[in-house]
């Protein structure tokens, strides 16, 4: 701990040299990343348009929730530069260009971009899509931007992204093998990788989380227990088609992922529960009265989660979402 009472700036300061010290172990070099043009056919080649026909014809037997699942991670993973523009307007983060911390989020950001870029030229190329409308709801996401209720906290900011990047992974890898049970390798390959780099990347957060709790372990209780008390909520929460009321295609696209188990109220409770055992949230120590209520919350809510995730029944609702052709 630096200090009985830290501020947030002091906190992300004395992280800096941790998080030069972790860049390596949780980031990739430009050299030894994979690109989409690895994963996907090759249009210098003479046996492109025999690869993009393979493709077509695998990705005609996958489901019309799979599609929409994999079009609504596409846009989510195409909106990257309003999340960089979140981080970059973190409380404390400092912003000359040569500190870790903004180097931290150039280079997670570099990495991120080639997420949207390979799903993108995937459902581009399946013939699936009506890649216009697609393109419309990614430039609404961006426009509207996203209310994320954390208040350009640092703390709450990481408990966040700790959360989500968890959860990008677990719908990434089921998405790879439900895509690999409908006779698609490819497309569950690329999604393999992108699932790789999410986990790489909920580690790298959930460990600025565990160094922030050594340091002002009060506030960081507090700033947990208000996170889960508001909800994690996706950051294309605002995810929209054109012609379609604000909220109601994000719902929709939830009920899809709901049906196929790519990401359900059990992972949300299961995400909470790795987090608790993660920043070992029961045997902290140096919390006052109120940071001693948030850990009884905190710690009781999985329990509380689960309740509800028994009564709640699978979504039946189908619904035709424009992006799919």
């Amino acid at each position: 701990m630096i200090t009985t009472v830290a501020s947030r700036s002091e906190v992300i300061r004395w992280m800096e040299d941790f998080v030069s010290e972790k860049y390596s172990e949780f980031l990739k070099t430009v050299e030894e990343s994979w690109q989409p043009a690895d994963l996907l056919p090759d249009s210098t080649l003479d046996n492109f348009f025999d690869e993009v026909k393979q493709l077509r014809e695998r990705a005609r037997d996958l489901s019309y929730d799979l599609l929409a699942v994999l079009v609504g991670d596409t846009i989510t993973e195409e909106a990257l530069p309003t999340y960089e523009s979140w981080l970059m307007s973190i409380e404390g983060l400092p912003q000359n260009e040569h500190n870790p911390w903004m180097k931290w989020v150039r280079s997670w950001t570099a990495e991120e971009n080639r997420h949207g870029d390979v799903l993108n030229r995937y459902l581009y190329l399946s013939g699936r899509i009506n890649m216009r409308e697609m393109e419309a709801s990614t430039q609404y996401l961006i426009a509207d931007g996203f209310d994320l209720q954390t208040d350009n906290d640092p703390y709450r900011a990481f408990v966040y992204t700790s959360f989500q990047e968890t959860a990008t992974n677990i719908s990434h890898r089921r998405v790879a093998q439900i895509a690999k049970k409908q006779g698609d390798n490819l497309l569950a390959k690329l999604c393999g990788h992108v699932a790789a780099d999410e986990a790489r990347h909920a580690k790298a957060y959930k460990s600025f989380v565990s160094k922030i709790f050594e340091a002002d372990p009060n506030e960081m209780m507090l700033a947990f227990e208000d996170m889960m008390r508001k909800k994690i909520v996706m950051p294309a929460h605002y995810m929209r088609e054109m012609g379609v009321e604000l909220g109601k295609t994000f719902g929709h696209f939830t009920d899809a992922a709901q049906r196929i188990n790519v990401y359900t109220a059990n992972d949300y409770t299961d995400i909470l529960e790795g987090l608790i055992q993660e920043w070992k949230i029961e045997a902290l120590t140096g919390l006052n009265d109120a940071g001693e209520r948030a850990r009884d919350y905190v710690v009781a809510l999985p329990d509380r989660l689960k309740r509800v995730a028994s009564r709640m029944k699978a979504p039946s609702l189908e619904y035709k979402f424009r992006w799919i052709a």
